[in-house]
Order: structure tokens, then C-alpha cells, then sequence
């Protein structure tokens, strides 16, 4: 990409991270299948099982800057708030049907020794379709605060109507909410679900509630305990609604004329949250009667919340300066059919048609099989963002034929 073409790279960074994730989501599901014991004893186990907890913060975060990008799009053209919050919470359920169909999927596809239980495991594209929704809401309950707010306010009259969002178009019946009133929402949204999870894994827990639905606020599924490898509300949506607001931000006008400024201070904001996060898990007193850094502290939020922003950074600015776009990208490909390469090899690596072996294979050959995933779904990737080109090509090449045919 030349280095004057901003405009693309602001786009461009998001399927680069998306990339980003699936790769490591690849690495991560590879070895954790088809290494045998011995490897799994190994450093380089840790390592990429250490990789493995970035993929869903990625996106969920990702998954809150487009549903921002996307919101703020409407609210530019006038569509009012109310339709707004529809169609995102109308998309938020799209996605968690898939959720859903995938678990019925997976369960048809290993009849005979999967347990039912599985069906309603909260699984990744369950939670980014929660968080979806959940972000629709408060949009939604935003623009009713700011309607409230300016009939509170004298001389406003017809303003209600027609109220202008900042550095945008007006929003009929139903004001569209200042963006600094939706960030400062969104960050306290998730501030309060990082706050709330450690009460909620273990002694506020919600045991009254049928187990499929207690999963869905701290992941206990029915082993009685909450478990750490699903991906229920707590504390999984802080990272969705922590994106919302980075990406409200950089809808700002001041963002929007200086976006190399602004992503180099989020990066800054990003380091900053990662010190305050090891200043304060270094406290000699907690809060909780039962602190679990890696899992539910709200100082392992901050500190991978801060990592979100550097990797974000540093995304932005290989997709603006660097070789991202210098040709064909392999991350960016994969990012723009993520959905499609995460449903597809799950079967290729955990299910009846594994490549490889389960829990057999040394490094080297699981590395293998891991770059024969990654080929595989990249070209499947290709052929997703591609089809409809060649297709409309087949069809002018037809048209064109049967023009020259009627000619002569």
C-alpha cells in the first residue's frame, strides 16, 4: 500500500488483527490436539497455550469497534437511535443462531460419544452474539438518556426532534447520543462486568438459575464449578464493550483528522493500563474473598485490555507503513472470512476428519499440520472473498458472447 493511502489502512488494520487471531486460534487448536504427551511437557506447549488466550479478546474487541464503526455510520445519515439498536441487536442474534447451529453441528457430527451437555456450551460466537445485543441495549438506553436529557434542557424545543451528533448529520425522532456519552458508557459497562466477575465465579454466584443459563454468566456448564476454557458474559463482553469505545473514539472528528496521533496515544493508554494492572495485582490487599489473577481479576482485564490497544497500534501502523499491504496479505485474507475459517477448521483439527492423530505428534509434525490448517483455510479464504468476482466475470464474459453472437 503506498504510505499516502491512509484511508484504506483504517479498515485494513481491523482484517489484519482479525488475521491475527485466527492464526494464533490455528496454532493454539494444532497443538493443543495433536501434540503427544511428552510435547505437551514441553516450553513450547506453555508458549503457545500462552498465545491461545489472545485470539478471543481479539475479537470481541474487534467485534466492538465494527459494531461502533457501524453505528456511527447510521447515526451520520439520521437513521434514528431506535432503528439503530434494532438492527444491531438483530445482527447480535444472527450471530448467536450461528453460535448455536455450530454447537448442533458439532454434536451431529460426533453422534455417539459427544454428551448432550455439549449443545449448550458457551462458546465463542455465543458470546460475541451476547455481546452484540448487549451493545444494541445500551446504545439504545444512551439515545433515551440523551433524548430525556435535552427536553430536561430550556430552549431546546424542536431540538429534540432534530438534534445534530457531534461532527455529524441530524438523527430524527430519537436523538442520536454524543459519542463522548457512548464511550464513557461503554468504558463503565465494562469496567462494571470486570468488576462483577470475580463475585459472580464464586460467591455471588447465581446458583438458583438452571445450569444453561448459569453458564452464560460464569461459564459453569454442568460440572458444577465455573470453568475457565468457555466464554460466558463475565467476563468475556468487557473486552466487546471495551472496543465500542476505542472505536467510538476513533470516530471522533479529532481522531479522524489526526488518526496517526490518535492511534499512537491509544498505544500509550494500552502501556499505561498495563502498569496499572501489575501495580495494583502487586497490592499486599485484595478486595475479593477469592482473587484468581489469570482467570477473573479485573487487574488481568486491565492488562490484556492494554495489550489490545499496543497490538492495535502496531496493527494500524503495519497496515499504514509496513508491508501489509505491499501486495497480497495472508492475515488480511484470513480476516475477512474469519467466521467461515473458524467454523470450517474446527472439524480439520478436533473433529472426526482430523488431518493428524489426536495427542500423537511430536512438534515438528503437529508444526506441519499446522501450516497445512493454515494453507488450507487461507485458500478457502480466498475463494470466500473472491467468488462473487469471478462470478459477475462469468457472467459479463456470457453477456458479452451473446452480444458479439446477435451482432454477427
Amino acid at each position: 500500500m503506498p504510505p499516502t493511502d491512509a484511508g484504506k489502512s483504517r479498515l485494513a488494520y481491523i482484517d489484519w488483527m482479525r488475521g491475527l487471531a485466527c492464526l494464533l486460534m490455528f496454532q493454539t487448536h494444532c497443538y493443543d490436539a495433536w501434540l503427544g504427551p511428552a510435547a505437551r511437557q514441553s516450553r513450547f506447549f506453555m508458549y503457545s497455550q500462552l498465545g491461545g488466550t489472545f485470539p478471543a479478546p481479539l475479537f470481541l474487541f474487534l467485534a466492538g469497534i465494527s459494531f461502533a464503526l457501524v453505528t456511527d455510520k447510521l447515526w451520520q445519515k439520521g437513521t434514528p437511535t431506535g432503528q439503530v439498536a434494532r438492527t444491531t441487536i438483530v445482527r447480535g442474534a444472527e450471530i448467536f443462531g450461528y453460535g448455536l447451529l455450530f454447537r448442533v453441528q458439532e454434536f451431529a457430527i460426533s453422534w455417539g460419544w459427544a454428551p448432550k451437555s455439549d449443545l449448550a456450551r458457551v462458546d465463542i460466537l455465543n458470546t460475541i452474539g451476547m455481546s452484540m445485543m448487549l451493545m444494541g441495549v445500551m446504545c439504545w438506553v444512551a439515545g433515551a438518556v440523551a433524548v430525556v436529557g435535552r427536553r430536561a434542557a430550556p430552549g431546546t424545543g424542536e431540538g429534540v426532534r432534530r438534534s445534530t451528533i457531534e461532527g455529524g448529520g441530524p438523527s430524527m425522532t430519537g436523538p442520536a447520543p454524543s459519542r463522548i456519552v457512548v464511550v464513557i458508557a461503554a468504558c463503565a459497562v465494562a469496567l462494571a462486568i470486570s468488576l462483577l466477575t470475580p463475585l459472580l465465579w464464586t460467591t455471588w454466584r447465581p446458583r438458583f438459575l438452571p445450569w444453561p443459563l448459569e453458564s452464560y454468566v460464569n461459564g459453569v456448564h454442568n460440572l458444577g464449578t465455573p470453568q475457565a476454557w468457555l466464554f460466558p458474559v463475565f467476563p468475556w463482553t468487557a473486552f466487546a464493550f471495551a472496543g465500542l469505545a476505542v472505536g467510538f473514539i476513533l470516530q471522533a472528528p479529532w481522531s479522524r483528522a489526526r488518526t496517526t496521533r490518535a492511534f499512537v496515544l491509544l498505544g500509550i493508554g494500552g502501556v499505561a493500563l498495563i502498569e496499572l494492572s501489575r501495580w495494583l495485582d502487586a497490592l499486599p490487599r485484595q478486595i475479593y474473598p477469592v482473587y484468581d489473577y489469570w482467570h477473573t481479576s479485573p487487574e488481568f482485564f486491565l492488562i490484556r485490555v492494554g495489550m489490545l490497544l499496543v497490538i492495535l497500534t502496531a496493527s494500524y501502523a503495519w497496515c499504514r507503513w509496513g508491508l501489509a499491504q505491499w501486495g497480497f496479505s495472508p492475515l488480511i485474507q484470513l480476516g475477512q472470512a474469519s467466521l467461515l475459517v473458524y467454523w470450517v477448521h474446527i472439524e480439520f483439527v478436533y473433529g472426526r476428519v482430523s488431518i493428524l492423530p489426536k495427542h500423537a505428534q511430536s512438534i515438528l509434525g503437529a508444526s506441519l499440520g499446522l501450516l497445512t490448517i493454515f494453507l488450507a483455510m487461507l485458500a478457502l479464504a480466498y475463494v470466500r472473498t473472491h467468488i462473487k468476482g469471478w462470478m459477475r466475470g462469468k457472467d459479463a464474459m456470457q453477456a458479452l458472447r451473446s452480444s458479439s453472437a446477435v451482432r454477427s
